[in-house]
């Protein structure tokens, strides 16, 4: 995914929790992501989190995205499943849509960009 923004990823996470839920088979992540309250999305912070901590082939899911009043963080909740069915069994199918949505207005854009610039 390209950004039209360089964030500078690396240097913005910090990580405030890390739980292995093994009850749940899922891993959680809590994370603050310094200087870019207003300029973040979703899907920009997970596949920053998906960076981050080398998730790739793993299904990560943007749980909450929270902007604290009077500072410029953002806290992030994400939870990080091996298998995408279990992930769409245990979340909310609401928050599920939400982010299929997400990945299909991308993938379009994506698309359309890939198109025009073939046609130049």
């Amino acid at each position: 995914m390209k950004y039209t923004k360089d964030f500078g990823y690396m240097s913005i996470i910090q990580t405030i929790s890390d739980v292995n839920n093994i009850f749940l088979s899922r891993r959680e992540l809590t994370c603050d992501f310094a200087g870019i309250s207003g300029k973040l999305r979703t899907m920009e912070a997970t596949d920053m989190i998906t960076k981050e901590f080398k998730l790739d082939g793993k299904v990560v899911v943007p749980m909450r995205l929270k902007t604290h009043v009077g500072m410029s963080k953002v806290t992030g909740i994400f939870y990080v499943y091996d298998d995408e069915v279990l992930a769409k069994k245990h979340i909310n199918p609401t928050i599920v849509a939400r982010v299929e949505k997400i990945k299909a207005k991308i993938a379009e854009a994506e698309k359309a960009a890939g198109g025009e610039g073939k046609t130049e």
